[in-house]
């Protein structure tokens, strides 16, 4: 079996070649879609996520994105800290995942993952695919696709690595 790693920034276009992967017959396994899972209501990852960053936890007991957001990509160093919280938990998942595709006999898994780098999650990886665009490009498309305003945009792509970055770390 051969997991590929897709990476790259927010609005560069990972969900087409993402889609492109999966219309020829890859597995995905979407990261943010298992960070979610791991931040569920009630879960230990959620738990100790607030227990750092006090209440990010909406009324119906699920993870105020919103305000967590607000919180991580505005600090560098809080940002590293959620991240050091959730990583472990979202590799395990994956770790699962795979092993469970391994066992059904699948050829070609394909790791969604806008941190791929950061979480680790590339020593799972046979081959690294990263997307990359111009900046002014990723913006627009943010704005358009999350409906948040330029300047949480903007905190998002400042926080995020630079082109060269993923050049000098990919197979592709």
């Amino acid at each position: 079996m051969i997991v590929v790693g897709l990476t790259g920034q927010s609005g560069a276009g990972k969900t087409t070649v993402c889609n492109t992967f999966e219309k020829n017959g890859f597995v995905i396994i979407n990261a943010d879609i298992v960070a979610r899972e791991v931040m569920s209501r009630d879960s230990e990852c959620l738990k100790k996520t607030s227990e750092v960053f006090g209440n990010i936890i909406s009324e119906d007991g699920t993870l105020d994105r919103q305000k967590l957001a607000g919180i991580v990509f505005n600090d560098s160093d809080k940002l590293k800290i959620y991240e050091n919280i959730i990583f472990p938990y979202i590799i395990s998942s994956i770790k699962d995942r795979i092993n469970g595709y391994r066992e059904n006999k699948e050829d070609y898994v394909l790791l969604d993952a806008p941190t791929l780098f950061e979480s680790g999650a590339d020593s799972l990886c046979d081959i690294i695919i990263s997307v990359i665009t111009d900046r002014n490009i990723r913006l627009e498309r943010i704005l358009r696709r999350d409906g948040i305003t330029p300047d949480q945009a903007e905190s998002r792509l400042n926080s995020q690595q630079e082109d060269d970055f993923y050049i000098e770390n990919s197979d592709y």
